[in-house]
């Protein structure tokens, strides 16, 4: 369990840094052979942001996760969260080249913001934190100009994509379930949950074989019989019996219509929307137009307390510029 709440932490942190990279983290453009190859970004930039995750995340799990194994494959953690870091800044400096080709620059204003960005998280460091990393304010500078434009080419080049959600499409309901594997079972436990003065909430917990029973599900993330059933439910009503698969359900609604979830997953969706249209244009780019990170910087980055306190590099960025 805690191996999966880390990777999709570390997926999650690394996707918020710059969400319409999201749909294609973890999936590095092809190389080609008339790929233009181009200079990334310096050590001391590529060592700032790591830092700042590995920080971000010591706070969060404390040093001991970095050995945890994520995969199959052994992969560590860290292993992990430096690849993570990596296809990241291989992504923002992709989409600067794309950037130049579009000639999306940025006012003079937009500089000016940085500008002052840049000046008081540099001024934020400890002087721990720049001797170890390294870095100068004018890197940081670069680094900034770079995610920011990352995203104003997104907005540019999905600027008429319709983001439009329907309430239909995008509507969470809230349930609790009984989930059974015998249909002899079930049909038992429905018998017993019709039951008049029968308590759902204490009959599932007491007989359901999956460990969670109040879920909230949105549409199209179920199987079609489970939805079909589930969300022609209105509030507290139980379902019959609905087959998923090898299992059977027996559902209860607490709200037909969670607003609020609702409403968060209508933003995502949209965002889901506009992150295929960009990445339809994106890629056939990127795979002609490799970035070339230093090799040897991701093995000097250490894992073990260095006394640098920067986490927040990110954080500064959404307080300014968004």
């Amino acid at each position: 369990m805690i191996k999966g709440k880390i990777r999709q932490g570390a997926a999650a942190g690394i996707a918020a840094m710059l969400v319409i990279m999201a749909a294609g983290c973890g999936e590095s453009a092809p190389i080609t052979s008339e790929a233009e190859v181009v200079e990334g970004y310096t050590d001391a930039q590529i060592m700032l942001v790591a830092v700042t995750e590995r920080n971000r995340y010591n706070k969060i799990y404390t040093g001991q996760i970095w050995g945890i194994q994520v995969d199959r494959e052994g992969t560590t953690f860290q292993e992990h969260l430096l690849g993570e870091v990596r296809h990241f800044l291989e992504e923002v400096k992709t989409m600067n080249r794309m950037a130049d080709q579009e000639a999306i620059t940025l006012t003079n204003q937009e500089q000016e913001r940085l500008r002052e960005l840049t000046e008081d998280y540099y001024g934020s460091l400890t002087e721990t934190d720049r001797s170890y990393i390294g870095v100068s304010q004018e890197e940081v500078y670069q680094l900034y100009s770079d995610y920011y434009r990352a995203e104003k080419l997104v907005n540019e080049l999905t600027k008429d994509v319709d983001l439009e959600i329907s309430d239909s499409e995008a509507k969470v309901i809230r349930v609790q379930e009984i989930q059974i594997r015998s249909h002899e079972e079930a049909q038992r436990i429905h018998t017993q949950a019709m039951t008049e003065g029968v308590d759902f909430s204490s009959l599932a917990r007491a007989v359901s074989e999956a460990e969670e029973i109040e879920r909230s599900v949105g549409r199209g993330e179920r199987s079609k019989e489970y939805e079909e059933a589930a969300f022609m439910l209105t509030e507290g009503e139980i379902s019959p019996i609905i087959r998923d698969g090898d299992w059977f359900f027996i559902v209860k609604c607490l709200d037909e219509y969670d607003e609020e979830a609702t409403l968060d997953r209508k933003e995502k969706l949209a965002l889901n929307r506009k992150n295929q249209v960009f990445r339809s244009i994106y890629e056939p780019f990127a795979a002609e137009n490799q970035v070339d990170l230093d090799e040897d910087v991701w093995d000097k980055i250490p894992f073990s307390e260095d006394g640098t306190a920067t986490s927040d590099f990110f954080e500064w960025y959404t307080d300014y510029m968004e």
